[in-house]
């Protein structure tokens, strides 16, 4: 039997800033987000709610870029873009994950697998243009 999960102002605050936003943060990004209100906050503190959350479903974990994880609220299936460049983390709400692949690869390989994600990597269209910028020559 799970416990009662008591309530924090932190914790609420942590799950708030996670979803007010589309950048797809890192535990840093929150962290200093949120200083500035809770100055008793912890970096192990947001660690800690990170995976609480993650546990419930609450969010999910798009991957380590750049060296840090990163999270989105959005939970339902849907795809990402990681630029290798700049690190920036796009959803991608009109290409959905392809329709019974997690059977299909159970079915083949003889496995339970419960979901699959997509994600598409490369330059984003800032990255681009400066990439282009800097190889056009000069006259």
């Amino acid at each position: 039997m799970e416990r009662a999960v008591r309530y924090s102002r932190k914790r609420e605050a942590i799950l708030s800033a996670i979803q007010g936003t589309s950048c797809h943060p890192s535990a840093e990004w929150v962290y200093q987000q949120l200083k500035p209100q809770h100055p008793d906050l912890s970096l192990g503190t947001v660690y800690r709610n990170l995976t609480f959350f993650q546990a419930r479903g609450l969010i999910q974990s798009v991957g380590v870029v750049q060296g840090q994880e990163r999270f989105d609220a959005v939970t339902n299936p849907h795809c990402h873009f990681i630029c290798n460049c700049c690190g920036t983390v796009l959803d991608l709400p009109d290409i959905q994950p392809q329709v019974g692949l997690d059977e299909a690869v159970s079915r083949q390989y003889g496995l339970a697998v419960q979901r699959h994600e997509l994600t598409f990597h490369g330059l984003c269209a800032s990255c681009t243009s400066r990439q282009n910028f800097k190889e056009e020559p000069i006259l």
